[in-house]
């Protein structure tokens, strides 16, 4: 209305005062679209900045990895594991010393932080243990540790089972490895994978051996009472000889036994069958009687049938020579064993560390659906 009635004055302006009147009011309309133009930029910029910088919203946890795959070690013949105050110790069949690792979760690939040495022994050299040690196998009696492994001087004819004491209480505490000397029976001839029973009171040990010095073709398993957890007192017993075809191949063999006991505490004896070189190499099962006598050979009831064999399809090739563990809580019974990924044996065909669960069917039995393949997905142990 203001700019209006400037205009109609103009009427009575001379020519050059129109011009410069004209001139002043034009300069300050532009300065108002100018500055509308503006403060309209500055609102649209705003509600830009709204739509491009929203309320941060929270990013979801990653759900935990609940799953892991076969095999957890690419190398480790002769797998043992044993569970001591939530930690895992791991060994293996190195060759020139007894190994032991500890693995604070055994569902991870063993390496970096998660395989850690705890400790090693070796040999002197020039005494009939200093080389080929074979398949140790940890077991706590009387609140002490023990290894048990089978050594000889070069010559696998020398073959004999040897034990070893830790000298700390608990091997989280820290100690040292002494030897307490060989551990034989009355025969003593070659003897390789002792392993421990505890039942009713007594500790015997089961281990492979010849039935004599001159029948080096074939294994079968033996017991015998011990009267401290490094001397065998008394005979050992043959409690299973390789009776079966699927026990044969490359040679007629029983080694790597290991125990298991249900919740009823029944006894149960896995062994490897066949030669551990063969892609059939495969777990069997004896089980003792209720009630029945460890060192009687009619108490030990033998499958007829392997429990673990190979699974081309999963690259599964020779599974055998296993040990048992427990879940970190203590609900679940878990079985380690060495298997190889491709078939026909060989130096470079490299036996590797597997687990997984153990079932137990309605007669209270171990048994495996088959051996899991690699890569595929697996439950992880419970606790872990």
């Amino acid at each position: 209305m203001r700019i209006t009635l400037l205009w109609l004055k103009l009427d009575y302006l001379q020519d050059n005062q129109k011009m410069k009147l004209a001139n002043k009011l034009l300069s300050s309309w532009w300065q108002l679209l100018i500055i509308l133009f503006l403060l309209s930029c500055g609102d649209k910029t705003a509600e830009m900045e709204e739509d491009i910088d929203p309320d941060p919203i929270e990013e979801e946890e990653p759900e935990p990895n609940l799953y892991f795959v076969n095999p957890v070690w690419s190398r480790g013949a002769d797998p043992w594991v044993v569970l001591e105050n939530g930690k895992y110790y791991f060994t293996y069949t190195a060759g020139s010393s007894l190994s032991l690792y500890e693995v604070k979760r055994i569902s991870d690939y063993f390496e970096g932080d998660n395989f850690v040495l705890h400790s090693r022994w070796r040999p002197p050299s020039g005494t009939a243990y200093s080389s080929n040690l074979w398949a140790p196998e940890l077991h706590k009696i009387n609140n002490k540790w023990y290894a048990y492994i089978a050594a000889d001087n070069g010559e696998n004819r020398n073959h004999r089972m040897y034990v070893l004491e830790y000298s700390g209480s608990q091997l989280s505490r820290g100690g040292d490895w002494m030897l307490k000397g060989k551990m034989t029976d009355p025969t003593d001839n070659w003897a390789i994978d002792g392993t421990i029973l505890e039942h009713e009171g007594q500790l015997y040990t089961i281990w492979s051996g010849w039935s004599s010095p001159t029948n080096t073709a074939t294994q079968n398993l033996y017991i015998a009472r011990m009267s401290d957890p490094w001397t065998i007192d008394g005979e050992r017993v043959l409690i299973s000889r390789p009776d079966y075809a699927w026990e044969k191949h490359g040679n007629p063999i029983n080694e790597g036994p290991a125990i298991i006991t249900n919740k009823d505490g029944e006894v149960f004896l896995t062994y490897s069958g066949s030669g551990f070189w063969t892609d059939d190499y495969c777990l069997g099962l004896l089980k003792l009687k209720p009630g029945g006598n460890p060192m009687v050979k009619a108490d030990w009831i033998k499958y007829d049938q392997p429990i673990l064999t190979r699974n081309d399809e999963g690259g599964v090739f020779g599974p055998g020579h296993n040990g048992f563990f427990k879940s970190p809580d203590g609900t679940e019974d878990w079985v380690i064993y060495h298997a190889r990924n491709l078939p026909g044996g060989g130096d470079t065909n490299y036996r590797n560390v597997r687990i997984q669960k153990v079932n137990w069917n309605e007669a209270a039995s171990p048994t495996f659906e088959r051996a899991v393949s690699i890569g595929e997905k697996i439950k992880r142990p419970s606790g872990e």
